[in-house]
C-alpha cells in the first residue's frame, strides 16, 4: 500500500510538471520526446488541449479505416434497455437511434438536444404533460424493415422491466402514466399502455405523463427511446445481437465479455440522419484489457480511444507529461462529474448518523485526490455533491478540515457518540478494472485506519458493479458493504439531471441495479417533486442546493473529487473534439486517417 501511495505521489508531481508549460513544446525532451513522436508526420499538429474548449482537432469529412476501441472491463450491457455508463451511451449512438439526440458538436454547442429518428423536437400539450414526436420517413432497421413508432414505444416498454434490465435510467418508469400494477411487456403482456404510451400511426408516438415535465426532450434522448423490433426481442439475451437502427450494426454477436467489431448498416440512410457522420469503416472493440496496459497500447498506437473516456491511470502520466510529444496528444477537460462513496445505512453501524459522520470527518480527501492523478487530470476536492458545473451549484462544506485531510479529533468523538470507541470493521467495494478506485478505497482504508475503522477491499467486476453488488441492496446488506466508491456523471446539465438518479430513495431496486445505492430521505424526495413543479429558473436551482445539503447533514455519501480528466488522443484519429454532453470524446464524429 505504501508503494502505491508513493506511485501516486511521483505521478502527480509529474503532472504538475507536465502541464506547468502546456503553453508549448520548448525545451528537453531528449530521447523520450524523440522516441514518441517517431514518424509522426501529422504529429506535428498536435498540441495540448487541442481537442477541448470548443476546439476540434484534426477536422475531416474522409470516410475510411478501422477505429480500434478497448474497454478496461465490460458494458453493463450492450442492450439500450439495460446501460447506464455514459460511455455506453455515447458509443451506443453508433449502433442505435433515439427520438432526440445531443448534437455532434464540440464544447457547448454539445449540449444542445436535436432531432434524431423525429422530424423535430417534441410538442408539448396539456401544460406539458403530453409529448408528441412524429418520426422521419425512411427509417430502417439493418434487416431493412421499417422503423415505426410501435418499435420507439415497444423499446420504451421493455426498459420498464427493471427485473430482467436491472441497469438504465428509470425516469420513464416514474414520470409515465403506466396502467397499475404494469410490469413491463414481458409479465404484462399485451396490457393496454395507452395511459403512458400512444401510437396512432406508424409515425406518431404521444407520451402521457403524471405530471407536467418542461425537460422531456433531455428524456428522449436516452437509450429506451431506441427502437427494438418485438419479433426480434430475445430479451436478457437480446444484448448478444441488438437490431441496428444506426449507421454501423454488429459483425456476428456480442456476447458478454467477448470482443465485437461494428461493420457499415447498408441499409441505415444518411438522408435521414444529419447527425452521424459515419466516418471509419469498421469498428474493432477489445474488453477485459487491464487498464494501464490498456494506456501503454494507447501511447503505442496499438488503440485509438479508452471507450470509458475517464483519463490515463496515474501509472501513465508519468510518461505523458514529461514528454513534449505525448503531452501534445493530451486533453484536460473539466467534467460535470463526482467521484465519491457511497455509505449504505443498511448495514450496521452505518445505521448510526453518527457512525457515518466520523467516515465524514475521518476521510484524507487529499488521498482522494491523489487517487484519481491529482488536481489537475482528478479535479478539485469536493465538498459537497453538485459539481460547479450544474446549475444550483452551492459550496457547502459540513464536515470541514484544515486542506481536507480530516479531523480525527471529531472523528473520534463521532465514534464515541455512536457507541463505537475503538472503531471498527466494514468492507469497501470499487470496480476491480479500475485502478483509480482501487487507489482510492487503499487511501481510504490508510485514512479511516488512523480513527480506528478497518477496511476490507472488496473488488468486484464493472459490468454488473450495480446490478449484482454495490447497486443491489440484498447483496450489500448481507455482505455488509458498509462502503461503495462509486462516480456519477450528470445526464444533461441541470439539477434534476444531475441528482435525481443519485439521490431519489425511489429509484432503488431491491432487484439491483440501482443507480442511487445509499440515499434513502423522504425529504429529499419531495424536495426533487417540488423542484419538479417550480416554474421559476432561480427558486428551482436554489432547491437543488437545498437538496444537496439534506443528502449532506445525512452523511450517507463521502464527496471526493469534482472531476477532471486528462484523454489522449490515439494516433491517426480524425474530427477529435470533447462535447459538453458526453463529457469525453464524442465517438459518433471520430475518423481515422
Amino acid at each position: 500500500m505504501k508503494k502505491k501511495s508513493t506511485l501516486a505521489a511521483a505521478a502527480v508531481a509529474a503532472l504538475a510538471l507536465g502541464l506547468s508549460a502546456c503553453g508549448g513544446g520548448g525545451g528537453g525532451g531528449g530521447q523520450a520526446s524523440q522516441s514518441a513522436g517517431q514518424g509522426a508526420g501529422a504529429a506535428a499538429q498536435d498540441a495540448f488541449d487541442a481537442a477541448n474548449g470548443g476546439k476540434i482537432f484534426n477536422p475531416s469529412t474522409k470516410k475510411g479505416g478501422t477505429l480500434k476501441f478497448a474497454n478496461s472491463g465490460d458494458w453493463d450491457s450492450l442492450d439500450p434497455a439495460n446501460t447506464y455508463y455514459g460511455y455506453a451511451w455515447n458509443f451506443g449512438r453508433l449502433y442505435w437511434r433515439t427520438l432526440t439526440v445531443f448534437k455532434t458538436a464540440p464544447g457547448g454547442e454539445g449540449n444542445k438536444v436535436v432531432p434524431d429518428l423525429a422530424e423535430d423536437l417534441g410538442k408539448p400539450s396539456d401544460n406539458g404533460k403530453t409529448w408528441t414526436y412524429t418520426l422521419r420517413s425512411g427509417l430502417k432497421f439493418e434487416d431493412g424493415t421499417p422503423i415505426t413508432s410501435k418499435d420507439v414505444a415497444y423499446g420504451v416498454e421493455r426498459s420498464f422491466d427493471k427485473e430482467t434490465y436491472p441497469n438504465g435510467p428509470t425516469y420513464l418508469n416514474e414520470l409515465l402514466a403506466w396502467p397499475k400494477d404494469y410490469k413491463g411487456p414481458y409479465k404484462s403482456k399485451g396490457a393496454d399502455v395507452s395511459s403512458a404510451i400512444e401510437t396512432p400511426d406508424d409515425k406518431t408516438i404521444v407520451f402521457h405523463l403524471k405530471q407536467p415535465f418542461a425537460g422531456f426532450d433531455y428524456l428522449a434522448q436516452m437509450s429506451p427511446t431506441a427502437p427494438v423490433p418485438q419479433a426480434k426481442d430475445t430479451g436478457a439475451k437480446y444484448r448478444d445481437h441488438v437490431v441496428s437502427s444506426g449507421p454501423y450494426k454488429f459483425e456476428g454477436d456480442a456476447p458478454a465479455g467477448k470482443n465485437f467489431a461494428l461493420v457499415r448498416n447498408e441499409n441505415w440512410d444518411p438522408a435521414t440522419d444529419p447527425n452521424r457522420p459515419a466516418l471509419p469503416d469498421r469498428i474493432e472493440v477489445q474488453v477485459n484489457v487491464e487498464a494501464n496496459d490498456l494506456d501503454n497500447r494507447l501511447i503505442n498506437g496499438d488503440i485509438q480511444v479508452d471507450v470509458a473516456g475517464t483519463g490515463l491511470q496515474p501509472a501513465s502520466l508519468s510518461k505523458v507529461l514529461p514528454d513534449p510529444a505525448l503531452k501534445a496528444r493530451a486533453d484536460n477537460p473539466t467534467l460535470s462529474r463526482l467521484w465519491y462513496t457511497s455509505i449504505p445505512t443498511t448495514v450496521p453501524p452505518f445505521d448510526n448518523i453518527d457512525c457515518r459522520k466520523a467516515v465524514m470527518y475521518g476521510a484524507d480527501l487529499t488521498g482522494y485526490q491523489t487517487a484519481y492523478g491529482g488536481p489537475l487530470s482528478g479535479g478539485d476536492i469536493a465538498t459537497n455533491l453538485l459539481p460547479p458545473t450544474i446549475p444550483g451549484h452551492q459550496k457547502i462544506d459540513l464536515y470541514p478540515s484544515e486542506g481536507g485531510k480530516g479531523d480525527i479529533a471529531k472523528a473520534k468523538a463521532a465514534l464515541a457518540a455512536c457507541g463505537q470507541p475503538n472503531g471498527f470493521e466494514t468492507n469497501i467495494a470499487y470496480r476491480a478494472e479500475r485502478p483509480k478506485e482501487k487507489a482510492t478505497a487503499e487511501s481510504l482504508q490508510q485514512s479511516l485506519a488512523r480513527v480506528g475503522i478497518k477496511l476490507t477491499l472488496q473488488p468486484y467486476p464493472q459490468g454488473e458493479y450495480f446490478a449484482s453488488f454495490a447497486g443491489n441492496p440484498p447483496f450489500v446488506k448481507k455482505n455488509k458493504i458498509g462502503l461503495a466508491v462509486n462516480g456519477w456523471g450528470s445526464d444533461w446539465n441541470d439539477g434534476y439531471g444531475f441528482l435525481q438518479q443519485m439521490v431519489d430513495s425511489r429509484v432503488i431496486r431491491e432487484t439491483g441495479g440501482s443507480s442511487n445505492v445509499s440515499v434513502r430521505i423522504p425529504d429529499v424526495d419531495k424536495l426533487i417533486d417540488q423542484a419538479n413543479m417550480e416554474t421559476d429558473t432561480a427558486k428551482r436551482e436554489a432547491l437543488w442546493g437545498q437538496i444537496d445539503k439534506r443528502v449532506m447533514e445525512e452523511a450517507v455519501i463521502l464527496p471526493g473529487v469534482w472531476a477532471k480528466s486528462l484523454l489522449l488522443r490515439g494516433k491517426g484519429l480524425t474530427n477529435v473534439f470533447i462535447s459538453d454532453s458526453q463529457q469525453m470524446y464524442d465517438y459518433v464524429a471520430l475518423g481515422v486517417q
